[in-house]
């Protein structure tokens, strides 16, 4: 579940934006450089004497205005196993009225779920209670993520505020709350994922249940072993009516994670009668350059400053022709 659209994305996002994001770094290059306009505070411990995972990057804008900001915290892919926190697209948005944050988290090696949520709740929650040091703004908070990030901040949209993960880092009467999430094709249901990637007609490259795989990888136990555990793991599960909005973004050719997943999650937030829409890829892998399309990402932009904003404009998915990337175009 590597998120290799990331790059390309934010290239494409910052090329008609006054700032410029500084892609993900080799472990061997120097320090980041300095993003013109912009304050960065790097590895900010939200657990206290935590793991050395337990860390985020926040982006403020240098001259800190009248309003507080809302916020963009982006959540990496990587298969929950891998991935930096280091590219952040929520970046870009900085000079449209934002501040931005990137959350990073355990691993499932080191350990499984729901680690990885209760990270990233105490990520918000550390976010929610620094709020007026940084000029946030603690209502209006969206979350960001691809593929593995997807699902957590999936989880993040609909599991927030309900105690089904026993808080960890401190604030633990602080919301986890969010207003707004942008879900790139993260896995929705553990307990479908696998009937799902055998009936698609686009072979799922994942053999479940070995090594390799890392949805079992993520929670510690063979898929289907333990329905407690896919249960709790499945945004799908947590979904009820007072969730924040959803803008989910899928590619129908997807292998990784089947676009049944998204699908799947969206009905259920509609039915819950939850905001929710999903855009399709068609022939769309997993990211790939229709997912950077100058309307895909105002699409985006649209999302968080109707939901974060209160922006009088309407967030329509928009029809397949707008995004799909003809073959030439797309090697």
């Amino acid at each position: 579940m590597r998120f290799r659209f990331l790059s390309a994305f934010l290239v494409a996002l910052v090329s008609s934006m006054p700032v410029t994001a500084a892609p993900p770094a080799p472990a061997t290059a120097p320090a980041p450089r300095a993003i013109p306009g912009v304050r960065v505070e790097r590895d900010v411990r939200y657990v206290p004497d935590g793991d050395a995972a337990q860390v985020l990057d926040l982006y403020v804008p240098e001259k800190a205005g009248e309003k507080p900001l809302p916020l963009l915290v982006w959540v990496h892919g990587g298969g929950w196993r891998g991935g930096t926190k280091a590219g952040n697209p929520g970046v870009a948005l900085i000079p449209q009225g934002y501040a931005a944050a990137s959350v990073e988290y355990r691993f499932s090696q080191k350990a499984v779920f729901p680690a990885q949520i209760q990270d990233c709740q105490a990520a918000i929650r550390w976010l929610r209670a620094n709020a007026k040091k940084y000029n946030i703004d603690p209502d209006r908070i969206g979350v960001w993520g691809d593929s593995a990030g997807g699902h957590l901040v999936a989880l993040l949209g609909t599991a927030g505020g309900t105690g089904a993960f026993a808080p960890i880092g401190g604030n633990a009467d602080v919301s986890d709350r969010v207003q707004a999430v942008c879900d790139f094709y993260g896995p929705a249901n553990f307990n479908t994922v696998m009937e799902q990637a055998a009936a698609d007609a686009v072979k799922n490259i994942y053999p479940f249940n070995t090594p390799r795989d890392p949805y079992s990888g993520l929670i510690g136990v063979h898929m289907g072993a333990d329905k407690a555990k896919t249960d709790a793991v499945s945004p799908v599960n947590h979904v009820s009516k007072d969730d924040a909005p959803f803008l989910i973004l899928h590619g129908t050719a997807d292998v990784h994670v089947p676009f049944a997943q998204s699908v799947e999650l969206a009905d259920a937030l509609k039915r819950a009668g939850v905001s929710v829409t999903l855009q399709r890829f068609p022939g769309g892998g997993h990211g790939g350059p229709a997912f950077n399309l100058p309307a895909v990402r105002t699409l985006i932009r649209t999302f968080f400053d109707k939901h974060l904003k209160g922006a009088d404009v309407t967030v329509e998915a928009l029809p397949d022709a707008a995004v799909t990337v003809p073959p030439a175009a797309g090697r």
